[in-house]
């Protein structure tokens, strides 16, 4: 049996880049559309937001105990279509249809009948994104091997990732929440939603086709797993050894802080801009192409900054230089030195606060994303097997568990201070007002601090990731060679390359 030399990590073209990051658009259509629910369903609809919540936190539940399901369904798939495409295209359609649904609850029905209407689409839309983005993302480690252009392919993702959740959002803004004599605020109009939704589902629907058509002719490269069967007790070994990785453990760690800040956060932002910051729904959208345009210079220090002084401790700095920037504006404004609702310097200044707050934490999450990708050489030297799937969809877990719980805390805080739903700008208390600004900040705050300091015991840098490279490909070589002899089989475990 002859063994050959195994090849060099592929360094991906742009084409390739492009239209494989096309598909994320999707995905922050989603990121950024999502949380608006807790706003829509409670100011606009008129549920409780401890109603909303609740339904939120079930739904994310529910997802996350899913993620891990289909990375890992998606790791062992054996079809002509390779590993994800089958999910890939299978999703689109469930995803736009659900997606419509979900924004539209029929007029006719009690409080009570919309909250179940909710609760059954909000965890119907969040599995079928799941369907799709778990075996997208997994594609991500494979298409790039290479330590630093990874994370350029994580830009292109996390660029157009902002992009489509920009696109929608400005389009609500903008467009479809236009002030009128009734609704001044045009986000309040309850006739705006719905059109947004559907413009939403189809920008969903047109990015995972385009992505998936586009990547199909990397199918024949990829990894193809052995055929084999495996019972129930064997497959939980195998992802129970999987997850035995210190550095897993750590993204884990700082991925759980991180959930709980993110999420109420993402619950109560548009509250803070609405009612702290006293902004129209176009100013909302003038800071969303703010973030937007941010993100694009986000992709070029990401790249530059992570090979600079490694990945490790650029997202470190970069995510307490995100951290300081955001929140620095609203407790300078509780202490009566920062411009308030109604002053000309304050939307110059939230839009020089959230270019560079989308500078450093765009570029942040991208470096993390790449560094979470890393983790799958290293996981596959302990145990020989590919599990890309597992290993990404595992940290979406603990991301979405966490942040169930997180989804509860916004509707907790809203009725801890009294918000009142359906509220109108202006007609609230400002102490109340600033009570909520009061609350959040030390939470928010203290969360990010702890989920950032986690990073810091991450162990992967860019020699450790070349000899995990070298173990995999030189197992693959065997594999290989063990192929072309007639040997059908699993690859050896890889050896780890001394360094």
């Amino acid at each position: 049996m002859t063994i050959k030399p195994a090849a060099a990590p592929e360094r991906l073209n742009f084409r390739t880049k492009f239209l494989y990051g096309f598909g994320s658009l999707s995905y922050g259509v989603h990121l950024t559309v999502l949380p608006l629910l807790l706003f829509f369903y409670n100011q606009v609809i008129g549920l409780s937001a401890q109603v909303v919540s609740a339904a939120l936190a079930v739904s994310l539940i529910v997802d996350a105990v899913w993620d891990p399901m289909v990375g890992h369904i998606s790791d062992n798939l054996r079809t002509p279509w390779g590993r994800r495409h089958p999910f890939l295209y299978g999703s689109a359609i469930p995803i736009a249809v659900s997606w419509v649904l979900l924004w539209s609850p029929p007029g006719g029905f009690t409080m009570g009948q919309k909250a179940i209407w909710l609760l059954v689409f909000v965890v119907g839309a969040r599995l079928l994104i799941s369907l799709y983005e778990m075996p997208a993302s997994a594609l991500a480690p494979e298409l790039a091997p290479d330590y630093h252009d990874r994370t350029v392919v994580m830009s292109y993702r996390w660029v157009l990732g902002t992009l489509g959740g920009a696109l929608a959002a400005n389009l609500g803004y903008f467009w479809f929440f236009r002030p009128t004599p009734k609704y001044p605020m045009g986000q309040l109009n309850p006739d705006a939603w719905a059109p947004m939704a559907l413009t939403a589902a189809a920008i969903m629907l047109a990015s995972i086709l385009v992505s998936a058509i586009g990547t199909h002719d990397r199918i024949p490269r990829l990894h193809r797993p052995a055929e084999r069967r495996a019972s129930l007790l064997q497959n939980l070994r195998e992802v129970g050894a999987t997850l035995k990785n210190w550095n897993l453990g750590v993204a884990l760690t700082g991925t759980l802080l991180g959930g709980l800040a993110s999420g109420l956060y993402s619950g109560l932002a548009l509250y803070i801009d609405t009612f702290f910051w006293g902004l129209k729904a176009s100013q909302v959208g003038v800071l969303s192409i703010t973030n937007l345009v941010a993100s694009f210079g986000a992709a070029v220090v990401a790249a530059a900054y992570s090979r600079r002084v490694g990945k490790r401790k650029a997202c470190v700095s970069l995510f307490f230089g995100s951290l300081l920037v955001l929140q620095a504006p609203l407790l300078m404004r509780l202490l009566g030195a920062f411009p308030g609702p109604g002053d000309a310097a304050l939307m110059p200044l939230l839009m020089l606060q959230r270019f560079a707050w989308g500078i450093l934490g765009n570029a942040g999450f991208i470096v993390v994303t790449s560094m979470i990708a890393d983790i799958t050489e290293d996981a596959q030297v302990k145990t020989g097997r590919r599990s890309e799937g597992l290993v990404m969809s595992t940290n979406t877990f603990i991301g979405k568990a966490t942040a169930a719980a997180s989804a509860l805390m916004p509707g907790l805080v809203l009725a801890f201070v009294h918000f009142p739903a359906r509220a109108r700008p202006g007609a609230v208390d400002p102490g109340l007002v600033r009570h909520l600004v009061w609350v959040y900040l030390p939470v928010t705050t203290t969360l990010s601090f702890l989920s950032i300091s986690a990073w810091l015991f991450y162990r992967i840098d860019q020699a450790a990731h070349e000899r995990n490279l070298a173990s995999v490909r030189e197992a693959e070589a065997v594999a290989e060679a063990a192929r072309e002899a007639g040997v059908e089989g699993e690859a050896p475990t890889p050896v780890r390359v001394a360094g």
